[in-house]
């Protein structure tokens, strides 16, 4: 199957794998997906769109296995605040259904911020534009297609009792 995401990469010359999992409607989420997968959840990269105070939509790329730092990420944005778009407005401001998201052929050209956490590992997946299916690939070469700009944007989950 090829998504306009993998069609990019083909352009690119970017070598990559895909991968297929079973969608379960009932839990998206990037941790059980990486499970699905085999791979760690630190190398799986979910996709989380924002939106900027100064700068407006972006798309912060971080491992399945963390939380987004807003602090963090305004610092490197430029902006003085930052907030998670809410869910009714991805699909509008991406093309993408959540549990697809990925920050190639989005709609727009949004700037791309990803953890830097990903240049730790020879390959990353990253989701490939729609559920079910993952795109793995070297960091750099994701960040050729992206455009991204590195940076320490996440931080570690909050156990929880």
């Amino acid at each position: 199957m090829k998504t306009n995401a993998v069609r990019i990469l083909d352009q690119l010359g970017v070598a990559y794998k895909l991968l297929r999992y079973e969608v379960d409607l009932e839990d998206l989420a990037a941790e059980s997906t990486a499970a699905k997968v085999g791979i760690p959840p630190d190398q799986l990269f979910k996709t989380l769109v924002i939106k900027g105070d100064r700068t407006g939509v972006g798309l912060a790329v971080i491992p399945a296995n963390m939380n987004l730092d807003l602090k963090a990420l305004a610092k490197l944005t430029g902006d003085r605040k930052i907030d998670p778009v809410s869910l009714k407005e991805v699909q509008p401001l991406t093309g993408y259904i959540r549990g697809g998201v990925t920050a190639m052929a989005c709609k727009k050209d949004y700037p791309v911020y990803v953890e830097e956490t990903l240049e730790l590992f020879d390959t990353i997946a990253v989701s490939a534009g729609m559920r079910g299916l993952l795109v793995q690939l070297t960091p750099a070469d994701y960040l050729k297609a992206v455009k991204g700009t590195v940076g320490a944007i996440a931080q570690t989950k909050e156990l929880r009792d």
